[in-house]
C-alpha cells in the first residue's frame, strides 16, 4: 500500500444507530433485521452510548427462549438506556486502521462508533479490519 489506510476509508458510513428510550425487542428487531450486533446510542445527534446483541441477551436471557407473558412484560419496560455502555470508547474517521485495530485490542471491544465532534459518522468493526486483511492478502 501506497499509504496508511483510514477509518474513513472502510467504515460503515452513516451507521444504523438506537435512541436511548428504544424499547429492548425493537432494538433486537432493528439489530437481527439489519444482520448488525451493535448500535451507537444517539440522542438529539450526540452519541451517548453503545448497545450490543450481547448486552441485549445478558439483559433478558429469556428473550430467545421463552415466550411467556413476565418476558413481553420486562421487554416493553426496559429501554436501551439500561443496559448500553454509557461514554463508549470512539474513533476519529481521519485516525489510521492500525489506531482502530489497537483501540479495540486494548479495550477489549468489537466495534467503535467513528465520531466527527459528537456526531455519528460511521461505525468500525473487527469484520471490517479482518475483511481488509483478507483483501489484501488476496491481492499479494
Amino acid at each position: 500500500m501506497t499509504r496508511q489506510l483510514l477509518v474513513q476509508d472502510i467504515m460503515t458510513r452513516e451507521p444504523l444507530t438506537a435512541e436511548p428510550d428504544l424499547p429492548l425487542l425493537d432494538a433486537y428487531n432493528r439489530m437481527t433485521e439489519n444482520e448488525v450486533r451493535r448500535l451507537p446510542v444517539v440522542e438529539s445527534g450526540e452519541l451517548l452510548g453503545m448497545v450490543t446483541l450481547s448486552d441485549l441477551l445478558a439483559a433478558v436471557p429469556t428473550l430467545f427462549s421463552d415466550d411467556d407473558a413476565a418476558t413481553k412484560l420486562l421487554l416493553s419496560t426496559r429501554r436501551v438506556r439500561d443496559v448500553m455502555s454509557w461514554s463508549p470508547v470512539t474513533i476519529d474517521p481521519e485516525d489510521t486502521i492500525q489506531d482502530a485495530a489497537e483501540r479495540m485490542l486494548d479495550d477489549q471491544v468489537s466495534g467503535l462508533p467513528v465520531i466527527s465532534g459528537n456526531r455519528v459518522v460511521g461505525i468500525i468493526t473487527e469484520s471490517d479490519i479482518f475483511r481488509l486483511v483478507v483483501e489484501s492478502w488476496a491481492e499479494e
